[in-house]
Formats: structure tokens, C-alpha cells, sequence
């Protein structure tokens, strides 16, 4: 009697609260998928296809938390580190012995387990656990709302859980956990370099390792919580982004086994009514082309959506154009957008500058980034030299021109035998090419993504190592551009600048001018070998202890560029 009595009193609290998000009714479990991943873990991206896949099959039912941890989840120098402070517990509890591992309501599913009595689970096995607790009854319902406040980074996170039958714990754990969406980054097998988008990426637990206490588990119960946290600027030096944050509740009988749960977006609060963030200038390679088409980040921290914006740029201070973006950003949605190819003219170090309508905060409407020219050579007979490391068969090259076609790609190269050792190099055949003058880009990829050192990549010209052309340690992929340049071309350098004497010459040069510039001579690889950066007119230079040769004269004013052709003797 006073079993019912009590639930009659619970019963009538819940109704008296008004509280709504959560059913009374009773419903089967939903799905919390925990899959262990790591930014290194070649077969996690297959991993990640088959959850995402088991989410949308199952709109509202599944809900995906991935956690970064164990080797595969350490970062190398400059990469960012995903991992929290409560991976490691989560999954070592698991018994996992290989990744991806999933686990699906931290529970047990005889003969699918990579350990006997343990959750962990090998990614072609989630599926069918998956299917299994959708289809059985849960004692306990959860619901959860969320709002953000954008200005303060407040996060306001309500909790309801309603119990249509009684627990078989007197205690269960109620766990509420935050996530991050579309975090650009590394990740090996994922073929996009480091632009692979890491989702459901566990950063905080609200409630702690493995949860806050609900200590009235019988039939009847109804359980509100409140947690009210403060999203820092980042974590582990990784920006939060607040537009891509995600809640996942859930409610466990103790560490492991859990009933059920739910999940949802933070509602954004605290916005202007018109602020547009410049999120980023995207970097560029060192560049020969004389036109480019840049790419910028926008973010929009209104209160509505952005429909269109005007972008202003230059390059190196030089004519603006104005790009008109139009599209259909949400409040702290953001986009990467392209825009209009510029035209300049290369510099040593060049400036791409770029501005956005003043609005409710001017403080983050322009940026700007710095790039390199690329490095010349004149010399068409170039040499791509290739030394693998153990793993070849994850190294893949191509050689684009400027108008994007491939003119050169590499053979299918093939790994060593599994005994050899790992700090063991493989040099494979020259490929030797005699290119046409135009600007070229080098793309090289490792499908695995750490790079082929100790092996490393180089591109001569002439058999001479072209500038900054060379490489190992380049993760999942690096591009870099050099040029192929006629200096005889008009083309090129169609300004009389000085004239010079004698050609050819035993050493020493005359330049006869009526106006100042700059004065450097490379030799035929595009190696500098002699620079005067102080404006001059009417000089000599000393060529005398250079060897005998084929050099270039380069000369430089605000009017142009003159490049002659001289033989040392």
C-alpha cells in the first residue's frame, strides 16, 4: 500500500511540475554507440561510415560519442590532440584489443565481443547489437534540452528521466555528456589530408568519469537535472566551437550497462542582430601562377540567417574586387568560401588582405595571410626522386601543370615484407621528365597518413634539389608549386631596364641604367649565387670567383623586370 501511495505522489509531483520533454509511456532503449578511435587508426573512417550509418537508419534512436584514445589517439608534433581526461577509463573498461572498437549500450552481446565478457566489439558487429536493443523495452525514459549562450559560453543543460518500470539497481548513474561536430583535423585512411571532418567527438562529461547518482529507481520515478557549465575557448589548445557543440544524455545501472538515452542541439541564445566573423584567410603553398583563387571562412554570429555578404580583398595592397557570396548560414553556422580568381603579380612574400561590411562587432572583420613565390628554375630537365620508407604501398604521387592537368603520377609502388625493418629506406627509379615552361604543382599523399619518413621525396632540376622541393614527414599529404621559366621569354620580362656588358665575360659585369633597381643572378638551377637588394644604377658586379658557366642577370623596379642571359669565361 504504501508502494502505491508513493508512486501515486510521484506520479502527481511530475504532473504538478509541468514537465513535458519526457514520455510516460513506456518505450524500448535507444542506442549509445561509443566507438574508440584515434586521428592514426587507418581502419577508424570505416569505423565512423558504419555508425553514421546506424544513426540514420534509426533517426532519434542512435546516438554516437566518439572517443579518442589509446595510441592511435596520440598526436604528433603540430597535431591536435582530441583525447580527454576520461578516454583512457572508458576505454579500458571496454576489454578492447584493436581499432575501431565500438561499444553499444556498454553492454555484453555473447559471441560478438573482441574479449569473452566484454563490451568491446569489432565495427562489423554494432550493427546487429544495434538492432537487438532497439527492440527491447526500457525501464526508464530520458529526455534533454539544451541552451547556449553565445556571448557568455553558458551552456544550461535540462535532464529528465522518467522510470515506467522499476530498476533492478537501487542506484543508477545518470551521465550527461558534450560533444564537438566538423573539427577539421588529421586522420589516417581518411584521404582528406588534414581537412577530414572528426564528428560526436567526446570533450567533457557534465557529470564526471561515470556519472551522478539516482538513487529512487523504482517504477513511477521521475528525475530533473540542471547542469549549468561554462565552454572554455578550447580544449587541448583545439578551439570549442560553439555552433558545433552536441548533448548526449543517458542513464546506466553503474559503470557499464546502459538502459537508455537521448540527445540533443544546444538552442544558440546571446547573438547580435547582425555580426558576420572572418573566421579564417585559408594558407597557401608557395604560388608561381600570377592568378589565384582565394579561399576565406565565414562564420555567422547573428541572431538570423545569413543570406548574403560582400567581400573585399586585394592582393599586396594592391586593387580590390569585391566577391558577392549569397547562400543560407544558421546562427554560428560557417562555410569555406572560394572566391574570384585575382590577378598580381608575384612577389618574394605576398599579402592576401581581406575585409567584410562593418557590423555589431568590426573587431573580427578582416584578416589577412602571407605567402611565398615559389621557387624558378630554368633549367626543364626536372627529376622526381622517390625513397620509401617500410610501408611504399601508402605513398602515391601527380605533377599538375597550371591548367590542372596531370603530367606526370607515380607507378604503384609496393610495400616491403612485413620482417623488414621499420627504419629501412627503399630509393625507387627516377622519373625523369623534360617539362615545358609553365608553373607545376607537386601533390604527395600517404593513404595511411604519417608520412613516408625516414623515406623522403625530392625534385631536382638538372640534378640539382629545386628550393624547399623536398620532404617525408608530411603526415597524410603536402602540395608545393615551383616554376619552369624561360628568362629569355618576353613573356615573362618584357622591361628594358639596363643594359649590360660584356657577354660573355671573364667576371666582372656592367649594368649601364638611367634609373635604380634590384640585381640578383642566379645560375641555371635557380640557385642565388649573388644579390644587391639596395636600389642602384650605373654598377658593376664581381663575377670573378663564380665557375664558368650559363648564368641569369635578374633586374627589378617598381616599372618591371629584366632578365639577360650571360656566359662566364
Amino acid at each position: 500500500m504504501k508502494k502505491i501511495t508513493l508512486f501515486a505522489v510521484l506520479f502527481a509531483a511530475f504532473q504538478s511540475n509541468a514537465q513535458t520533454i519526457v514520455s510516460t509511456a513506456p518505450q524500448n532503449k535507444k542506442v549509445i554507440l561509443e566507438e574508440f578511435t584515434g586521428i592514426h587508426c587507418g581502419f577508424c573512417p570505416q569505423g565512423h561510415t558504419v555508425a553514421k550509418g546506424i544513426q540514420d537508419a534509426n533517426p532519434g534512436k542512435v546516438f554516437l560519442i566518439n572517443v579518442h584514445a589509446g595510441g592511435y589517439a596520440t598526436p604528433n608534433a603540430g597535431e591536435p590532440d582530441f583525447r580527454t581526461s576520461f578516454g583512457t577509463a572508458i576505454d579500458s573498461q571496454s576489454s578492447l584489443t584493436g581499432y575501431p572498437a565500438g561499444t553499444v549500450n556498454r553492454t555484453v552481446f555473447t559471441g560478438s565481443s573482441m574479449t569473452a565478457g566484454g563490451t568491446a566489439m569489432g565495427r562489423d558487429k554494432w550493427s546487429a547489437a544495434a538492432t537487438t536493443t532497439l527492440g527491447q523495452s526500457s525501464y526508464v525514459n530520458v529526455a534533454t534540452t539544451a541552451t547556449l549562450n553565445a556571448s557568455t559560453r553558458q551552456l544550461t543543460v535540462l535532464v529528465e528521466a522518467y522510470y515506467t518500470g522499476a530498476s533492478p539497481a537501487s542506484t543508477n548513474k545518470l551521465n550527461v555528456a558534450l560533444l564537438q561536430n566538423n573539427t577539421k583535423g588529421p586522420q589516417s585512411g581518411g584521404n582528406a589530408g588534414n581537412e577530414y571532418n572528426h564528428m560526436h567527438r567526446l570533450v567533457h562529461l557534465l557529470t564526471g568519469q561515470w556519472g551522478e547518482d539516482i538513487t529512487t529507481t523504482s517504477a513511477g520515478t521521475f528525475v530533473t537535472r540542471t547542469y549549468n557549465y561554462t565552454i572554455p575557448a578550447s580544449y587541448n589548445s583545439v578551439p570549442a566551437e560553439l555552433g558545433d557543440m552536441e548533448i548526449v544524455a543517458f542513464v546506466a545501472e553503474g559503470q557499464q550497462k546502459i538502459i537508455s538515452g537521448n540527445g540533443t542541439f544546444p538552442t544558440i541564445t546571446g547573438l547580435a542582430a547582425n555580426d558576420v566573423k572572418l573566421k579564417s584567410v585559408q594558407g597557401m603553398p608557395a604560388q608561381c601562377a600570377t592568378s589565384i583563387a582565394p579561399q576565406v571562412e565565414i562564420q555567422n554570429y547573428g541572431a538570423t540567417n545569413l543570406t548574403s555578404l560582400a567581400i573585399t580583398y586585394n592582393m599586396n595592397g594592391g586593387t580590390s574586387q569585391v566577391y558577392n557570396w549569397t547562400g543560407n548560414l544558421a546562427p554560428l553556422a560557417k562555410q569555406v568560401v572560394t572566391l574570384s580568381n585575382i590577378t598580381y603579380t608575384p612577389q618574394a612574400t605576398n599579402t592576401l588582405n581581406v575585409s567584410l561590411p562593418a557590423d555589431a562587432n568590426v573587431a573580427d572583420n578582416t584578416g589577412s595571410i602571407s605567402f611565398a613565390k615559389a621557387p624558378e628554375v630554368t633549367n626543364q630537365n626536372i627529376t622526381i626522386k622517390i625513397t620509401l620508407d617500410k610501408y611504399g604501398a601508402e605513398t602515391s604521387w601527380k605533377l599538375y601543370n597550371s591548367a590542372g592537368t596531370v603530367v606526370s603520377t607515380s607507378p604503384t609502388y609496393t610495400s616491403a615484407p612485413s620482417s623488414a625493418p621499420a627504419t629501412s629506406t627503399y630509393p625507387q627509379m627516377d622519373i625523369n621528365l623534360t617539362l615545358p615552361y609553365d608553373c607545376y604543382k607537386f601533390e604527395i599523399k600517404d593513404s595511411y597518413g604519417d608520412g613516408m619518413a625516414p623515406g623522403s621525396y625530392q625534385v631536382l632540376a638538372n640534378g640539382v634539389l629545386i628550393s624547399g622541393m623536398t620532404g617525408g614527414a608530411f603526415g597524410p599529404g603536402e602540395t608545393k608549386n615551383f616554376k619552369v621559366f624561360n628568362p629569355l621569354s618576353t613573356s615573362d620580362f618584357a622591361v628594358k631596364i639596363a643594359n649590360i656588358y660584356p657577354i660573355p665575360s671573364q667576371g666582372i659585369i656592367t649594368l649601364e641604367s638611367e634609373s635604380s633597381f634590384d640585381v640578383t643572378v642566379i645560375d641555371y638551377t635557380g640557385k642565388e649565387i649573388y644579390r644587391q637588394s639596395g636600389l642602384i644604377n650605373n654598377s658593376q658586379i664581381d663575377l670573378s670567383n663564380a665557375q664558368k658557366g650559363v648564368y641569369f642577370v635578374k633586374m627589378k623596379n617598381e616599372i618591371g623586370e629584366q632578365v639577360e642571359k650571360i656566359i662566364l669565361e
